[in-house]
């Protein structure tokens, strides 16, 4: 089984996967809008340039989503959970994310880990950073 996040973004799709492509080192394997697709006459023409499906690899974890046609509700009751070997790289990832967006908790060591942080990205999707140590 695979188990991917799937997010849903208000037109920003692709602006938001090339972040996310720079932040966390992934590959866009696939980034799709509405007006190439067969089913594009059912989409506005003003909605064409959004995105019907992106994918963003990660050292082979997937990170898909697409611009909501119907309609975008703002992200709540979830963050999307990083786990990396090295705080420098958590840091990293950390500072990369908040740039423009909000921190809702600092980067700092906790009880339960050298680092930890959490933010909500200038695109409305909330992220935990953690450095993960051994048991």
């Amino acid at each position: 089984m695979q188990l991917s996040p799937y997010l849903l973004f208000d037109g920003n799709c692709a602006e938001a996967f090339r972040f996310y492509e720079r932040a966390l080192g992934g590959r866009i394997t696939a980034l799709q809008t509405h007006g190439e697709t067969p089913a594009c006459d059912f989409v506005p023409r003003e909605k064409h340039h959004t995105i019907v499906h992106a994918c963003l690899d990660v050292d082979g974890m997937l990170l898909m989503a697409s611009d909501n046609p119907m309609g975008y509700d703002k992200p709540q009751g979830f963050s999307v959970s990083l786990g990396l070997k090295s705080t420098a790289e958590a840091r990293r990832i950390f500072d990369a994310l908040a740039d423009g967006g909000q921190v809702t908790m600092a980067f700092s060591e906790t009880f339960w880990s050298p680092g930890f942080g959490m933010v909500v990205d200038r695109f409305g999707t909330p992220w935990m950073v953690n450095t993960v140590t051994p048991a």
